[in-house]
């Protein structure tokens, strides 16, 4: 097994966010990307640099409005008197009329809340997370090897084809699995985050080829709030092919892993040659956002469930903030899951 990291991810600092009123630190920090490649070296991980893949991938997932506007916001922004950090200040009801001219409706019109502030360097690390989750998916659908993570920061799963929110610009899991199109007919995408991925979820609800499947806090305690319900079950050619497992908050390794069996059940079901999991390490009972309880040794139950399914997968790092098991999360699940599919992490 390989994993993939880009040096230029830690080039993203967002800074702060609104909560409840107030200007917060992003818990979305360089310093968790380099905690993680701890565990990795740990498991005798080779971490190797992404090739460039170019816009193609990204292109296929995302409008290409929003890209253009991740590429030249910040320039546009500073150009009015702007601040460091592009931030918005407005939104619309909708997106069915006029595109936006100033960069304030720009900014309204591509961010979702203020969690995903723009800076000079934003879009090399989005980019470069983007291409770090081709590379790992590429080794897989190539042949080359059964499994592979992608240690993506920024993460992915909140953005959709034409929004940021929740720290995410590039949809990296999302991009993952169309990269699987290519090769196999049905991908499933398995989110295991805290939070629900409304970005995933919003991409793939009117398609029958990729099934999207979240366990996550239930939304109508948490973010991202109005996504995530069991009720959503897709539309058109969709319907039924999406999948939410909310659960309690407070909820701990029994009532997770019994929501895993559910999802992996409802995978099974589907007939997926390949799978993404968008690996949230969030769930943790240690994690600062404090909406679930996942213990380290939930986690490696977690990965040996997901490896029993014994697919072709793609492992995306989502969220997972910095706490004192952290590296040991990701330690523990890696380790369950190659127990489970290969006997050794390598």
């Amino acid at each position: 097994m390989h994993a993939y990291f880009s040096a230029d991810q830690l080039r993203h600092h967002g800074q702060t966010f609104m909560v409840a009123g107030e200007a917060r630190p992003i818990p979305e920090v360089p310093e968790r990307a380099e905690i993680l490649t701890t565990a990795v070296k740990r498991l005798g991980l080779d971490l190797r640099t992404p090739d460039d893949f170019g816009m193609g991938p990204i292109a296929a997932i995302h409008a290409p409005e929003y890209l253009k506007f991740l590429q030249t916001i910040h320039a546009e922004w500073k150009a009015v008197g702007g601040s460091d950090l592009v931030v918005p200040g407005i939104h619309p009801f909708d997106r069915l009329g006029p595109y936006p001219r100033s960069p304030a409706g720009k900014a309204g019109f591509h961010m979702g809340d203020t969690s995903c502030p723009i800076s000079a360097t934003t879009w090399q690390s989005a980019y470069a997370s983007a291409q770090t989750a081709i590379a790992a998916t590429r080794q897989v659908r190539d042949g080359n090897a059964r499994s592979a993570y992608a240690l993506c920061r920024p993460p992915g799963h909140h953005a959709s084809r034409d929004i940021a929110g929740g720290f995410c610009y590039l949809n990296n899991s999302a991009i993952a699995a169309q990269e699987l199109r290519a090769k196999y007919d049905r991908v499933a995408i398995l989110d295991v985050d805290l939070h629900h991925g409304n970005g995933t979820q919003h991409i793939f609800y009117a398609r029958d080829d990729v099934m999207t499947l979240s366990i996550h806090a239930d939304p109508r305690d948490f973010y991202p709030f109005f996504w995530g319900h069991a009720e959503e079950r897709g539309r058109d050619a969709g319907l039924g092919f999406n999948h939410n497992y909310p659960l309690s908050l407070g909820s701990g390794d029994d009532a997770f892993l019994a929501a895993l069996d559910r999802a992996l059940a409802m995978i099974d079901h589907f007939s997926a040659d390949a799978v993404v999991i968008a690996l949230g390490l969030d769930a943790s009972s240690d994690d600062p956002f404090g909406g679930l309880a996942v213990t380290p040794g939930g986690f490696a139950k977690i990965g040996e469930k997901i490896g029993g399914i014994n697919l072709p997968t793609v492992l995306v790092q989502e969220g997972g903030y910095v706490s004192n098991t952290l590296a040991e999360n990701l330690f523990q699940f890696i380790s369950a899951f190659h127990a489970t599919t290969a006997g050794s992490p390598k």
